[in-house]
């Protein structure tokens, strides 16, 4: 009976590898994204101006069909070290959506976004974000650039820490909008999908978002694919941390601080003893001029 038992263990134990084994190749056949520079990355990294809202553009007038952005409000459009809009300019872009609301009476209607508002999402609902592409909804952004991530592996981790890299979501989100290529051969696509590098399984339901000369800047900027790539991808950070600025410049203040106080803590602590020492070396018969000479 034991025997039996010993078998059947060691055939799911076969079963249940096999599955996951083509999983775990394909994992690893997966590229690390290259690493960009960004105005945000380390301790002192700020937020550019110009690149949010040419990322807020892109994700208006191309991701916001399909995407949702619910946890961000119009009113995080004029806060400092955001994208530097006015409150007018925030008014302005929440009215230009329709919220769903109720009148005096209970009843449903809509009205113009105000700055309170948060960012409405494109579907009703999550069945019809389903419905309407292909089964699977499509994820909401407001975090998508601290969540998406990948590991860099033995010592990388630890130059990070020093460094403090803490971009793997914005590179990540960049490199996969520039890792659409044809299968390579032998690989099984299916259908409705889209090969991409950089997306683990290489095998994803969103097609290619974006294209050269798709979208219009107003400052001059490059009007490429690598460019609106980066742009919302710093748009999505700063929509999953549209206080870092703050909390950069708080954390700089909170070392100094403690800084100051390592250092008056030491020289009180040098001075309190000293005065304690004293007595206990002339008790020993020192001179404690001797002693220190």
């Amino acid at each position: 009976m034991k025997m039996q038992r010993t078998i059947i263990a060691l055939a799911l134990a076969g079963c249940v590898g096999s599955s996951i084994a083509p999983a775990v190749a394909q994992e690893h056949d997966t590229p690390t994204p290259p690493m960009l520079k960004w105005s945000f990355s380390g301790p002192f990294g700020r937020y550019d101006q110009g690149q949010l809202q040419r990322g807020f553009k892109i994700y208006k007038e191309v991701c916001a069909a399909c995407h949702s952005i619910q946890m961000l409000a119009f009113r995080n459009l004029a806060d400092p070290g955001g994208p530097g809009f006015s409150e007018a300019q925030a008014a302005a872009v929440a009215a230009d959506y329709k919220i769903k609301d109720l009148d005096d009476k209970g009843e449903p209607t809509e009205r113009p976004g105000r700055l309170a508002d948060t960012f409405p999402p494109p579907f009703a609902n999550e069945l019809v974000a389903k419905a309407a592409n292909g089964g699977v909804a499509p994820p909401d952004m407001s975090t998508l650039a601290k969540a998406r991530t990948f590991e860099r592996g033995f010592p990388w981790f630890v130059f990070d820490t020093i460094t403090q890299y803490q971009e793997q979501g914005p590179d990540y989100i960049a490199a996969l909008l520039n890792g659409y290529e044809e299968p390579p051969k032998g690989f099984q696509l299916p259908q409705g999908g889209h090969y991409n590098k950089y997306f683990p399984g290489h095998n994803i339901a969103m097609s290619p978002p974006l294209q050269a000369g798709q979208v219009t800047f107003d400052d001059g900027a490059p009007q490429t694919q690598e460019q609106y790539s980066k742009d919302i991808s710093a748009f999505l950070m700063w929509a999953a941390e549209p206080h870092m600025v703050a909390r950069k410049r708080i954390g700089l203040q909170v070392m100094i601080v403690l800084i100051v106080l390592a250092g008056l803590m030491y020289f009180t602590k040098k001075k309190v003893w000293h005065e304690v020492e004293k007595p206990r070396e002339i008790a020993r018969g020192q001179d404690p001029k001797k002693t220190a000479a």
